[in-house]
């Protein structure tokens, strides 16, 4: 049986992955759970981390390396910013190390654009843009790793440029549920990216993004004038929230980048969707996969043996 090289860490805020690695890259275990850092800064970091360590086994002194909350401020240990431009090639050169007696343990840091016009930040995403690098090679692309808080990032030859934060998920969440659009969109299920309403919407914010507040209104006209189903008219607030976020993700792309989406589950369909309705047909990474390779490619360089 191969022997574990190492543990690799995402660590976010309601949510914690690990997977034990061996020598030959493959996994051999996974754990997850909902012990993120806001449950972890409770009752300690460590003990989550030995707990789910020993639930596969892993020897006492096996390495282990973490990208996301663990490295924010209220996090384990702070592992700080690398400021854009950035080679994705110095992420791991800026590791910090935890303090521990038994394992060498490093976090990955995030990466932060501190023009103070456009301040922003994200943790977390790094590692999955160093994982996906290795598909998308050279040139420029534009990645789209959605989310609560989308990311776009501008990547140029391995180096990121810039990138922006979109509150989409957040916005859609404050929107359905406490503004006068909540009675339109109450009953409304899951909707999936052939639905109309919600391509119909994307293409409207997305072409037009400047009418965005008015063409929100329209989910509550719409079902008080035409009887707009709940699902439909959820499914025209979301494609306006994310038409309106690609349209601002693209007004700050260089000319000709290649459009790359990292995601997973539903939103990986919906996004696709959203950009193909667009006229867009994105290069598509599983989010899962590209966090995993970041955090593989990370370890490879941190324990080359």
């Amino acid at each position: 049986m191969t022997a574990a090289s190492y543990a690799a860490v995402d660590w976010g805020t309601t949510s914690f992955r690990l997977w034990l690695v061996g020598e030959n890259g493959d996994v051999l275990a996974e754990r997850r759970s909902h012990e993120g850092m806001t449950t972890a800064a409770k009752t300690g970091f460590s003990p989550i981390l030995e707990a789910h360590l020993a639930a596969v086994g892993a020897p006492a002194h096996l390495p282990v390396v973490i990208c996301g909350m663990a490295g924010a401020r209220q996090g384990w240990v702070e592992a700080g910013y690398l400021d854009t431009p950035a080679p994705l090639s110095g992420i791991v050169g800026a590791a910090v190390i935890v303090p521990d007696p038994n394992r060498d343990i490093r976090i990955l840091p995030g990466l932060a654009q501190r023009a103070e016009e456009q301040p922003d930040v994200m943790r977390g995403e790094e590692t999955q843009l160093l994982g996906a690098a290795g598909t998308l090679g050279n040139g420029n692309h534009i990645v789209c790793m959605p989310g609560t808080h989308s990311k776009w990032v501008r990547l140029t030859g391995g180096v990121v440029d810039g990138f922006s934060t979109f509150m989409t998920g957040e916005l859609f969440d404050v929107v359905s549920k406490h503004s006068i659009l909540s009675h339109a969109v109450a009953e409304g299920g899951a909707f999936d990216g052939d639905n109309k309403s919600f391509i119909e919407a994307v293409i409207r914010a997305g072409r037009n993004p400047a009418m965005t507040t008015n063409l929100l209104f329209t989910v509550r006209a719409g079902q008080l004038l035409h009887g707009l189903p709940a699902l439909d008219a959820k499914a025209r607030l979301s494609g306006t929230l994310i038409g309106l976020e690609i349209a601002g993700a693209l007004s700050s792309a260089r000319p000709g980048s290649g459009v790359c989406l990292v995601a997973s589950g539903p939103l990986s369909a919906l996004y696709r969707s959203a950009l193909s309705a667009l006229g867009l047909e994105p290069t598509i990474i599983d989010a899962d996969d590209a966090v995993r390779r970041g955090l593989a490619a990370a370890a490879c360089t941190l324990w080359p043996a």
